[in-house]
């Protein structure tokens, strides 16, 4: 066997998941459908280009909604971007006709303010659907070209009864208003920063990134019934190099293991395990700075992990 692929699967029984939540009960004979709310990058694997297969890998029906087009990724010198918000009211008019059911709601990457109003009418019209939102607003403290201080202050309003809320530190800081405290969080202080963005109204946090440069990257799982102070804390080994792309990779695999009907934690960890075989893989492309997390010799990997945890 692969030794990336023995090491992702070995790892999965040596952490305890005692106190986990599930969100989602589901019969192993059913494909969950999700719709998808994120932008579409022609090239640099990120958002819907990853969102689609890593969900489907997990066993999911994925229904995208384009929130913009991008030629590339926001990391390259050169791309094109068209908000696609003038366009999407018909489009889910037509779901609505077509009586089109979703089992999830997974947000990321917004064209624009107007759209987190367009996500709310998804939350109303499919009441029983999960909140998955994922506050693609920046990272290492700064906010994406094209994200506004405006679109920042709506994303935020998504956090208000979300099922599950996945930021990383940049975002946790433009959710909450406080400083970017950089990704060296201690115990304690990640601690508060759950309870920060719990306060916003989320049922569970998944707050992700957090290096202490012991070679180990931290993601801590929090619950609004037990705050921060239940947190339950996941590890991973860290890669001594950073590649675009991750943290949707990360965000859709989590909700992929969700909607199989796996704990939340469990579903944080799976993601985890994915997103560093997928990085190793990335590690042996031409240009993989630029080109993004190359995760498809790991789908099956993912399946695989989903599969064994149920």
């Amino acid at each position: 066997m692969d030794d990336r692929k023995a090491d992702a699967m070995t790892t999965f029984d040596e952490t305890s998941f005692d106190d986990d939540v599930t969100l989602f009960e589901r019969d192993p004979r059913y494909i969950p459908r999700v719709a998808a709310v994120h932008d579409m990058c022609g090239y640099g694997k990120c958002s819907l280009t990853a969102a689609i297969p890593i969900l489907s890998a997990a066993g999911c029906d994925v229904c995208p909604v384009p929130t913009a087009l991008f030629s590339a990724h926001t990391m390259f010198k050169d791309y094109t971007f068209n908000d696609t918000t003038a366009m999407l009211p018909a489009y889910l008019d037509a779901w609505r006709k077509e009586g089109v059911e979703l089992d999830g709601v997974y947000s990321g990457f917004l064209g624009s303010a107007e759209q987190v109003a367009l996500i709310q009418r998804l939350y109303r019209e499919y009441p029983k659907a999960l909140r998955l939102v994922d506050p693609v607003m920046g990272d290492g403290g700064r906010m994406y070209p094209t994200y506004t201080e405006e679109l920042c202050r709506a994303t935020a309003e998504l956090a208000r009864g979300a099922d599950v809320l996945m930021p990383n530190l940049t975002e946790a800081s433009l959710l909450t208003g406080r400083e970017y405290p950089g990704r060296n969080l201690s115990e304690d202080e990640a601690r508060d920063w759950l309870d920060a963005l719990l306060d916003l109204g989320a049922r569970n946090v998944v707050l992700k990134g957090i290096d202490r440069g012991d070679g180990m990257l931290r993601n801590y799982v929090a619950n609004a019934e037990t705050g921060g102070e239940g947190a339950i804390e996941l590890t991973h080994e860290k890669l001594p190099y950073m590649i675009h792309g991750t943290g949707d990779a990360f965000a859709s695999a989590l909700c992929g293991a969700v909607m199989a009907g796996l704990g939340l934690a469990r579903s944080a960890y799976i993601a985890g395990q994915f997103v560093r075989s997928a990085m190793r893989h990335t590690r042996d492309q031409p240009h993989f700075e630029e080109r993004g997390v190359s995760f498809e010799l790991s789908l099956g990997e993912l399946t695989g992990l989903v599969d064994q945890a149920r």
